[in-house]
């Protein structure tokens, strides 16, 4: 009996350390991330690539990159305006989007005249820093790498999947912000 109660007591003090945490069953690495990231420079110097090689081959433009990652040339410069458009001017503009191929996505006639209060307002962000540039009465032609453009969701209708964008826009108005306007 003796030997029992000691058994009982050893099996007693050894069942009292504790529970022990189980180990995950996954383990997150963040290479998905890092993966994800060089997949992203990847295309990016692709589409650059497309674009130079583009620009390269129109020798009747001459074209500028932006600080935003894309280019743009002029089909018409307004040479006496001074002003582009600022933050919470209403500017009423047009456009049209292409493919590199210049096959037409949208057209400015399905697109319409558009009313865009500056920063204020959702556009794409190619369309949405292009505006910035133009002055009131021109046009110029815009191209876009994807990241500039829909992305890799593309507008789940006719621009697809990581698809880079050429956009002609052109100035109709600028309405200044009274913040904006000279005294």
């Amino acid at each position: 009996m003796r030997k029992i109660l000691s058994l009982l007591i050893l099996l007693t003090i050894l069942s009292c350390e504790g529970p022990e945490p189980r180990k995950p069953v996954k383990v997150k690495s963040g290479s998905f991330m890092k993966e994800s990231v060089e997949r992203n420079k990847k295309l990016l110097a692709l589409e650059e690539e497309q674009i130079r090689m583009l620009i390269q081959q129109d020798s009747l433009r001459e074209y500028f990159p932006t600080a935003a990652g894309s280019w743009y040339a002029y089909e018409m410069k307004n040479e006496v305006a001074e002003y582009t458009p600022k933050t919470d001017d209403l500017v009423r503009f047009t456009y049209a989007l292409l493919t590199l191929d210049n096959d037409t996505i949208y057209s400015r006639e399905e697109i319409g005249l558009q009313t865009y209060k500056v920063d204020k307002q959702e556009l794409f962000p190619g369309l949405r820093n292009s505006i910035k540039l133009l002055k009131e009465g021109e046009t110029a032609i815009f191209l876009f790498p994807s990241s500039l453009g829909y992305g890799y969701l593309g507008d789940k209708n006719k621009i697809g999947v990581n698809a880079p964008l050429k956009a002609v826009i052109t100035i109709i108005g600028i309405e200044r912000d009274t913040e904006n306007k000279i005294p």
